[in-house]
């Protein structure tokens, strides 16, 4: 799938490793694959419809570390957003802040929340 490369966004972990792209909706991983969207309330979703944090502002991606997922409803997927390409180099991460002790860092803490859609212990059964 041919994507716009000035439209893709790095998505960090708090080592400032691009973990994850954004082309919004979508969020690929580092070999291209799909593994959630966006929404424009910067609320992250799983390729299972599960939700599983927030953008922040300095592109990460972040939870609750008092499990909120289940107060989320489950979405219906979008269609699926095949590959991208994703870039040869990205930009150096943003500064960020320290994370608080409520906060959990996806990328870096549970990077199986964010899985393709034919991976993932919570992908559907093929009965």
């Amino acid at each position: 799938m041919s994507q716009n490369l000035s439209r893709v966004i790095p998505i960090y972990n708090s080592q400032g490793e691009a973990d994850a792209f954004l082309v919004f909706p979508n969020l690929y991983n580092r070999s291209g694959e799909w593994i959630g969207w966006a929404t424009a309330q910067r609320e992250v979703y799983s390729v299972m419809g599960y939700y599983v944090g927030s953008l922040t502002s300095d592109a990460r991606i972040v939870r609750n570390r008092a499990d909120d997922s289940s107060l989320k409803p489950r979405l219906k997927l979008p269609p699926s957003a095949g590959r991208i390409i994703p870039p040869a180099t990205v930009p150096l991460a943003p500064l960020m802040k320290e994370l608080t002790h409520s906060l959990v860092d996806v990328l870096s803490e549970e990077p199986e929340r964010l899985h393709t859609v034919d991976s993932g212990e919570l992908r559907d059964d093929l009965d």
